[in-house]
């Protein structure tokens, strides 16, 4: 048998899992991760590479009805994730209810590309409670594989890609083997610093913020970062700012730290607060962060 080569793409509902898992099969932490939903807003791959194989990893935002232009462009990432990969791994876990999004799974059952079912987040679950929820997407989908994991853990984790690599066609590789994503440094950092925005900050700021990365200087012994956070009002600027600034150096200090741990070189960032109005509705600034 010849080398094999393909997209695996992740998608599911929110709040179960996709990052972490995404993560833990890339051995990088390449997705953001909170308890907050909504946090993945871009379809972000990660490349892994075997002695026979490369599998490229796709991780999507959650599914979601759309409410304004940024949602939407979300859920068109993640309907684009049905059309363009080679295997399918369908996230849930024990409270995920499989009517939430009961058009999306109809979907689901009528594309030809080949499906695994995760059951997440075993690691809290009891047997007979894992049991149950089983038996419930099974009644849901009769001729797909299902596999219990915990993506924390990383239980399971070998069977899935062992059936992974029984799915994938041959073909050569499609990247390099030393890239490890698609995303840009710069990308990266902003996300760093939006999951200190999004931990750190309560009810509507963490849904209001953009991050943009204007400069990227990586010198011999350090690397300097200019960033702007870019919220939608007045208001959420002044929240971000805190008050005598703390609560910006607080989001500052602990994504450096991030940040030089990704890269294992020290870093000088600097955040400004500007304000956009309204920019989840337009067009033209969600074109120019990449949300095409």
């Amino acid at each position: 048998m010849g080398h094999k080569a393909g997209f695996v793409n992740i998608i599911g509902n929110p709040n179960v899992g996709k990052s972490t898992l995404m993560n833990a099969l890339v051995g990088d932490k390449l997705s953001i991760i909170t308890s907050k939903a909504q946090t993945t807003r871009h379809r972000i791959l990660g490349i892994v590479n075997g002695k026979d194989y490369q599998i490229v990893y796709s991780d999507t935002p959650g599914i979601l009805k759309p409410k304004y232009k940024l949602q939407e462009k979300m859920l068109k990432s993640v309907t684009g994730a049905l059309s363009d990969a080679d295997v399918l791994l369908y996230v849930t876990d024990y409270l995920d209810d499989p009517l939430k999004n009961i058009d999306f799974v109809e979907k689901l059952k009528l594309i030809d590309t080949p499906l695994i079912l995760l059951v997440n987040k075993i690691d809290i679950k009891t047997d007979s409670g894992l049991k149950e929820t089983v038996e419930k997407w099974m009644s849901i989908f009769e001729d797909v594989q299902i596999i219990p994991i915990s993506a924390l853990k990383k239980t399971n984790l070998d069977a899935v890609l062992s059936e992974i690599i029984k799915l994938l066609p041959e073909s050569p590789p499609y990247f390099p083997d030393d890239q490890l994503t698609d995303k840009t440094e710069r990308f990266l950092v902003s996300e760093i610093i939006r999951e200190k925005i999004i931990m750190f900050y309560k009810q509507e700021i963490p849904y209001a913020v953009e991050v943009e990365v204007e400069s990227f200087i990586d010198k011999k012994d350090i690397i300097h970062i200019s960033a702007k956070i870019y919220v939608g009002r007045d208001t959420q600027k002044g929240i971000i700012i805190g008050k005598g600034g703390l609560s910006l150096k607080r989001v500052g200090t602990e994504a450096r730290k991030d940040i030089e741990a990704f890269f294992g070189k020290k870093v000088f960032l600097e955040l400004f607060v500007k304000v956009r109005k309204d920019w989840k509705d337009n067009e033209r600034y969600l074109k120019q962060w990449g949300y095409n």
